[in-house]
C-alpha cells in the first residue's frame, strides 16, 4: 500500500470523528487550545488502536482467504463508504459541548468502529500495521482538532461534505484495490 493511499484511507476515516468535531465547536462559545486538543486525543487513539484490533482479527483469517483478499477488503471498504455516504444525507444530530470521558469514549468508540473493519483489511493485504495505525492516529488529531475549531468558525456546513467525501473515497480505493488484483 502506498503512502498516497494510507493517508487517504486515515482521512476517509477521519470524517465522522472531523464531523462530530464541527458538531463540538459548534456548541461551544469560546474555544481553547484543550478544547481542540480533547477530541483528537479520544478521536486519535481510537482510530489507531481499532485497525490493530482488526488487523490482529483478520490474520486469523488471512491464510484462508489470501486467494480473495483483495475482493474482502473491497467489499468491506465500500460498505463503510456506502454507510458513511448515506450518512451524510442523513439529518444532523444535536450534539452538546459535552467533553466529559463517558461522552468521548462512546464518540469515539462510534466513530472508529469502520478502523476495526479497515485493520482487518491491512490483514489481509500484508499492510505493515504499526506505521499504518499511528498514521491514521496522527492524521485522525490533527484533522478532530481541526475540526472543533472550524465548527466554531463557519457552522456545520462541511459536515455533510465531509462525511461524503470520505465515504467516496474509501470505496476509490477499494475499487483500485480490486483492479490492481484483477489487471
Amino acid at each position: 500500500m502506498t503512502f498516497a493511499e494510507l493517508f487517504l484511507i486515515a482521512v476517509g476515516l477521519a470524517m465522522d470523528a472531523f464531523a462530530i468535531s464541527i458538531c463540538k465547536g459548534l456548541s461551544l462559545r469560546k474555544i481553547r487550545i484543550i478544547h481542540m486538543i480533547i477530541p483528537g486525543l479520544w478521536f486519535g487513539s481510537f482510530q489507531a488502536l481499532m485497525p490493530v484490533i482488526g488487523y490482529f482479527i483478520g490474520t486469523l483469517f488471512a491464510e484462508k482467504v489470501q486467494r480473495y483478499s483483495h475482493w474482502i477488503a473491497f467489499v468491506l471498504l465500500c460498505i463503510i463508504g456506502i454507510n458513511m455516504i448515506r450518512e451524510s444525507r442523513e439529518e444532523a444530530e444535536n450534539l452538546d459541548g459535552s467533553m466529559d470521558v463517558m461522552t468521548m469514549l462512546a464518540l469515539a468508540v462510534a466513530t472508529s468502529i469502520d478502523a476495526l473493519a479497515v485493520g482487518t483489511s491491512f490483514a489481509l493485504l500484508g499492510v505493515r500495521i504499526v506505521p499504518a495505525a499511528l498514521f491514521i492516529g496522527c492524521v485522525t488529531f490533527v484533522i478532530s482538532a481541526a475540526g472543533v475549531r472550524i465548527g466554531s468558525l463557519f457552522g456545520a456546513r462541511y459536515q455533510e461534505k465531509a462525511q461524503l467525501a470520505g465515504g467516496i473515497i474509501l470505496i476509490l480505493i477499494g475499487i483500485k484495490l480490486v483492479a490492481e488484483a484483477v489487471l
